[in-house]
């Protein structure tokens, strides 16, 4: 077992863990080793907003396998362009690391090939940033093959311009100097100046990139022609922040058995599941990958498939944990990931859970102001679910309409239709027509218009 420092945000996240064979370590949920311990140390830059900056990245190391012992945060006025850091706080940071031991430093935002080398040397040791931890999770916690894929080409596109800094030797192979010896791995086009095996692996990584865009875009299309299949069909998609409850949700409503815990990322593919909330209401209910401030571009962009799902909702119901005190950056965060895959402009009902072990109650009024047509719910114990589903089952009829419909009496398809979907008012057989005035919901009346009634009259 291993030491890790997790350094970031802005000036220093210094995050002090044991570790065992991942990046950062086992997951914790299926470790039988000991604890693993850490010390946070962060830094943000001069009039940026306040908040606690290291309660994400807490629970990201918590959920890779660590548990923090220490925190300690500072401003600066700017990121230096080499280190990231000032010449003082490297030094201070190298200090920190000898004195725990500690082999890995970890920053809670993305740093250059550049930095990440001149860090390397100052600390004597290895350095992350945020998208290598996040991609470390995902790794450990994707199960099926798409899943798996995603991961594998989010983290060869986050190497890719890296990798300079994996080889400090740069030695060419063979055929530099026009070597022919057994096992060379030169040959036609590679003799006279050599190839450096950055090149090399550049090449490799290039090909298996190019080898898992194409798989998952089969993927894709496949996914595309499941959700053209559900054509007719009410789509409901569960977004949120990671950790907000979404596949608690899912599981209360549909009993669909999804993985349930209390750490971030615990759901990576989604699931979707029919779901009748109320008497002739069918919906397709969905769960969805959990957003974070600040998702890996490559995430986002890998995860393509997995969130088409929101993409091709007819309702996005955005689940948003009110007991979390950064709940506001919560929200802004994932309205923005919305807006990056093409949701921006998508029906969205706000459900606000975990309003049982809310602690903040001016944060929930300000939310309830923002969004009044929010629901709070607690999916935990249950309470709220009843309204929600109302919410969603008037959202799925849109509002009611007083219809006068003609058909004839052997089109029992319409007949059927307006009594399990509709509110019949009256019925009249005459001529072997019937004539039925009811109450239906303006999104329902495309499906009837497909069942051809000889008339249909919308009195409002």
């Amino acid at each position: 077992m291993r030491k890790v420092v997790n350094f970031g945000k802005i000036v220093i996240d210094l995050d002090i863990f044991y570790s065992g064979e991942n990046i950062i370590g086992e997951d914790a949920s299926e470790s039988s080793g000991p604890k693993r311990e850490s010390n946070l140390v962060a830094a943000k830059i001069h009039g940026s907003e306040d908040g606690d900056d290291l309660a994400e990245l807490t629970a990201l190391a918590e959920s890779a396998g660590a548990i923090v012992v220490d925190r300690l945060q500072q401003k600066i006025r700017s990121a230096h362009p080499v280190r990231y850091i000032g010449k003082g706080k490297a030094e201070q940071l190298s200090l920190r690391v000898k004195e725990y031991e500690a082999d890995v430093v970890i920053f809670d935002n993305d740093l250059s090939p550049r930095q990440i080398r001149e860090l390397e040397k100052i600390v004597n040791g290895k350095v992350l940033d945020r998208s290598e931890l996040i991609l470390d999770i995902f790794a450990t916690r994707a199960k099926t093959q798409q899943a798996k894929l995603q991961v594998d080409l989010a983290q060869l596109e986050y190497t890719y311009p890296r990798l300079a800094r994996m080889w400090s030797h740069l030695d060419t192979v063979a055929g530099a100097a026009g070597g022919t010896a057994a096992g060379a791995v030169g040959g036609i086009g590679t003799r006279g100046t050599g190839e450096k095996q950055l090149e090399i692996d550049r090449r490799i990584v290039n090909k298996r990139i190019t080898e898992l865009k194409r798989h998952l875009d089969s993927i894709d299309k496949r996914k595309l022609r499941e959700i053209d299949g559900r054509k007719g069909l009410f789509k409901v998609c569960l977004v949120g922040y990671t950790n907000a409850g979404k596949s608690t949700i899912l599981n209360k409503l549909t009993d669909a058995g999804v993985l349930v815990e209390d750490r971030l990322f615990a759901t990576l593919d989604t699931r979707t599941k029919k779901w009748m909330p109320a008497k002739g209401v069918e919906i397709l209910l969905s769960d969805t990958v959990g957003f974070v401030k600040n998702l890996p571009h490559h995430l986002v962009a890998s995860f393509k498939a997995t969130l088409e799902e929101a993409v091709n909702a007819d309702l996005l119901l955005h689940v948003i944990d009110v007991s979390n005190s950064e709940v506001t950056r919560q929200v802004e965060s994932v309205e923005k990931v919305l807006k990056e895959i093409g949701c921006g402009g998508k029906p969205i009902l706000e459900v606000f859970n975990k309003i049982d072990i809310v602690k903040e109650i001016g944060s929930l009024e300000m939310l309830q102001t923002l969004y009044p047509e929010g629901v709070c719910i607690s999916a935990m114990t249950g309470m709220g679910l009843d309204s929600l589903s109302e919410v969603i089952v008037k959202k799925y009829k849109g509002v009611e309409v007083l219809l006068q419909v003609k058909f004839s009496q052997s089109n029992g398809k319409v007949q059927s239709y307006l009594r399990a979907h509709g509110r019949v008012i009256d019925e009249q057989y005459k001529d072997g027509n019937v004539r039925i005035c009811a109450f239906l919901g303006r999104n329902q009346l495309p499906e009837l218009k497909r069942l051809r009634p000889k008339e249909l009259i919308i009195e409002n």
